[in-house]
């Protein structure tokens, strides 16, 4: 009790996490865009980043890979930032790589006026959520375990 009265305890704050669209409406208006980025794609196949830029284009999907270094993933021309996306306002964004690299996304994110995220799961962490919350983004960003190589099927289906 006294270790908590003379401040030793790290004060604990819960961010609203809440959104006006469910799970499954947000990744229904994600997977609406006419266009999509990956960015935390690489050149190597087993990498989750790279199996999620490989299911837009299994699916016919209009992707672009983000990659600060490489100029092409899976015979696609990256683009080196999300401000470099030719429409930002219009793309539907999965992030795919770890949480601190993932804060500073989600930054850039914002200012181009990126209108849906989509964070794959273990590529997020409490500053993220907090980022998210205190942004006024939660409608937007998925975030909390969807997985759309596990999940991206089924939410099309149940568009049609």
């Amino acid at each position: 009790m006294l270790s908590r009265a003379l401040g030793l305890y790290p004060t604990l704050r819960f961010y609203s996490t809440t959104s006006m669209l469910s799970s499954v409406e947000k990744q229904k208006r994600f997977l609406s865009f006419p266009r999509f980025a990956v960015v935390g794609a690489s050149t190597d196949q087993s990498k989750w980043g790279t199996k999620i830029l490989r299911w837009y284009v299994a699916r016919n999907r209009p992707v672009t890979p983000v990659h600060p270094k490489v100029d092409e993933l899976e015979g696609i021309k990256t683009v080196r930032s999300i401000t470099d996306l030719p429409s930002p306002t219009e793309t539907a964004l999965s992030i795919v790589t770890p949480p601190k690299i993932t804060l500073d996304l989600l930054k850039q994110a914002k200012e181009s006026s990126v209108p849906a995220i989509w964070i794959q799961p273990g590529a997020s962490d409490a500053a993220c959520v907090h980022f998210i919350s205190e942004n006024g983004m939660n409608d937007r960003v998925l975030w909390q375990g969807e997985c759309l190589w596990r999940d991206g099927d089924g939410v099309v289906q149940a568009m049609l």
